[in-house]
């Protein structure tokens, strides 16, 4: 694609995701013209608009503004995957000759020249490069982060250098989907977890495991990855290579980890290096993990390393990612994005781990057929974990049904002493005849509609 300073006006076709959402904010930022579509509003639209970007929701070729269509040379169209191929607004612009790259393009080519951190993993994204983030923001370090989610310390997933900042610092996500991190060089390269998921893109997880060591080796000459121990990544040449582990010896491990008061307290070890006495502000051993390659990624950027102490402690977590909505003496309500076996399993082993012999109801929305269809075993294992598990139909996203698979899959193995299969409507006239000491939402479709509603009912109840 062109250089991005060739362009003056941008319009986004799916404004309204996370990733896109980001990018509009960041062209937004740099002062050039942002206009978007999305299907439906949702807070992150209202939230764009209330920021000064022009969003519309009906797939209509009038709703592109004139001199955006008048200036072709100058109008970059980004669009997302998810837009369909039917979509009047995206035939127009593709068969009138325009501009159109996807997000991963546009997002590698802002990284162009800049000293790229890009997180990459088939879970502990967000929540690693939130953490990076907080971690330069506490130390006052200038630079620009594209999150999957909405960082709870800042209230949006894209930062950005104070005014009259500069920055050549870039913290990104390395998005497996699609094969999108593949367009990255990053300076720092992390990897977080591989495990089967995306397989209607990759067929295998021997694929899927390939392609992350293509990524691996998109590093720049010199740079560094930063891998979880049980990645198996194999080591590249002219690159340093550092593995990281809470649970077993590694050049980045963790010490002393306690529970006080529902907080994890550690010591992190760096080789030679040591940070006593850290005390993590969001819950869970895989978010201590997360931190340790946080630290790794940012120890030769922070001077001051009682930086780490502050930042750790203050950090707020991300949007859905193990988010407590309500918690008092008698229940607890916790909203988490889990939608991968091993996510549902990590959420729901530190709710036992936080509150012992407490009875756990969740309510899951599955997302995609085919990750239903390649991972129904893994799911129903993972959510067994559960007192009472409520399923929901499987949230389609860009899919269309496949026969044969549904949530059923699920409850048929599931082992949880009451398992059900809901509507959404019907979810909270179950609620009144359930007992439950914790409540948890899992799942990365549209069940975060539920989290206000739930609330609602579980105030009024208690």
């Amino acid at each position: 694609m062109k250089a991005l300073t060739t362009y003056k006006y941008f319009y986004f076709l799916g404004i309204g995701g996370i990733g896109m959402s980001a990018l509009a904010r960041y062209f937004h930022s740099q002062g050039w013209e942002v206009v978007g579509y999305d299907r439906t509003p949702t807070d992150l639209t209202d939230a764009l608009e209330k920021e000064g970007l022009d969003v519309h929701f009906d797939d209509e070729v009038s709703n592109i503004p004139a001199h955006f269509l008048q200036h072709r040379d100058e109008l970059l169209v980004v669009y997302t995957p998810a837009i369909p191929k039917d979509h009047l607004e995206y035939n127009y612009l593709l068969s009138h000759g325009y501009d159109l790259h996807k997000r991963a393009e546009v997002l590698a080519a802002i990284t162009v020249g800049k000293y790229t951190i890009a997180v990459a993993g088939t879970h502990g994204k967000t929540s690693t490069a939130s953490i990076i983030s907080h971690i330069l923001k506490t130390a006052n370090i200038p630079f620009y982060a594209f999150l999957g989610g909405i960082a709870s310390n800042y209230q949006t997933n894209f930062l950005a250098p104070e005014p009259g900042q500069e920055s050549n610092l870039v913290v990104v996500e390395a998005d497996e989907f699609d094969r999108s991190f593949h367009q990255l060089n990053p300076d720092i390269a992390i990897i977080t977890a591989i495990e089967s998921d995306h397989l209607d893109i990759y067929g295998t997880e021997e694929k899927l495991r390939e392609a992350f060591v293509e990524f691996a080796a998109k590093l720049k000459s010199g740079g560094t990855l930063i891998v979880h121990k049980n990645t198996g990544i194999p080591v590249l040449a002219g690159r340093e290579q550092l593995s990281y582990s809470a649970f077993e010896k590694a050049d980045i491990e963790a010490e002393n980890i306690v529970i006080v008061n529902g907080q994890y307290h550690f010591n992190a070890l760096l080789r030679d290096e040591k940070i006593d006495g850290l005390a993590l502000g969001v819950p869970g051993m895989h978010n201590i993990e997360n931190s340790l390659a946080a630290i790794a990624a940012t120890f030769s950027l922070v001077t001051d390393k009682k930086i780490y102490h502050s930042a750790l402690e203050s950090f707020q977590g991300v949007h859905r990612r193990f988010e407590v909505i309500l918690r008092n003496e008698k229940i607890v309500f916790v909203d988490d994005y889990a939608h991968h076996p091993t996510e549902i399993r990590v959420t729901l082993q530190t709710l036992k781990d936080l509150y012992p012999g407490k009875h756990i109801l969740g309510i899951f929305q599955p997302h995609l057929f085919t990750r239903t269809r390649d991972l129904a075993n893994e799911f129903a294992e993972s959510l067994s974990l559960l007192d009472a598990l409520i399923l929901m139909p499987i949230y389609p996203a860009r899919e269309l049904p496949i026969p044969g698979i549904t949530s059923q899959l699920i409850l048929n193995q599931a082992t949880c002493p009451d398992k059900y299969i809901l509507a959404a409507e019907e979810i909270i006239p179950s609620l009144k005849t359930m007992h439950a000491d914790v409540v948890v939402t899992l799942g990365a479709g549209d069940i975060d509609k539920l989290v206000q509603p739930i609330k609602n009912y579980l105030i009024s109840k208690n």
